[in-house]
């Protein structure tokens, strides 16, 4: 006995979001896990927890501004910086890691290189004592990689979008910010 049409496409749209759902976890699987491996992530995986946060935007919200290399990259790269400078400048109290993620939020914000999860690599900077090399391993790299994977991963199946959609998508699009109604 067959189902009705309008039964039918419901069943094949739940299947092919089952599908889609599979693909993006196996896509942030092998680009944290292709991460981990090669920055050794393993002696110290809170030096990449942010990018466990960029996996989701880049094998899930991969269309989003945030997910873009623009402000993949600036804000991982800014964020770091900015907390290895206030490790560097003062030392790691409480006070330094509230400065650094404030710091890192108005740098992102005004360069426009908003991507949520380095707001965490300032805390991640301080606490681990991070000097200028952490820029380029684990941050660097680890961003790189992840990028790679995405890069290969969404050109890997027909008929999904290619990431990255615009390489300098600026994120936030414009001047709004917070809970500013203008």
């Amino acid at each position: 006995m067959a189902g009705s049409p309008g039964q039918e496409r419901k069943l094949n749209k739940g299947v092919r979001n089952i599908l889609r759902l599979a693909w993006c976890s196996m896509g942030a699987a092998a680009g944290i896990g292709l991460a981990l491996w090669i920055v050794d992530g393993l002696s110290s995986p809170l030096l990449l927890a942010s990018l466990g946060g960029s996996s989701v935007f880049l094998f899930g919200l991969t269309r989003t501004p945030t997910a873009q290399p623009r402000a993949l990259f600036g804000g991982h790269l800014g964020g770091a910086l900015i907390g290895i400078f206030c490790y560097q400048a003062f030392g790691d109290s409480l006070w330094v890691c509230v400065l650094a993620v404030a710091l890192a939020l108005v740098f992102m914000l005004a360069t426009r290189t908003l991507h949520p999860p380095a707001g965490a690599n300032p805390l991640i900077m301080v606490h681990g004592h991070a000097g200028l090399a952490a820029l380029w391993q684990p941050v660097g790299l680890g961003i790189l990689i992840l990028s790679l994977v995405a890069v290969v991963w969404s050109r890997l199946l027909p008929g999904m979008v290619h990431y990255p959609i615009h390489w300098f998508e600026e994120s936030p699009p414009g001047d709004i910010w917070g809970a500013w109604t203008e």
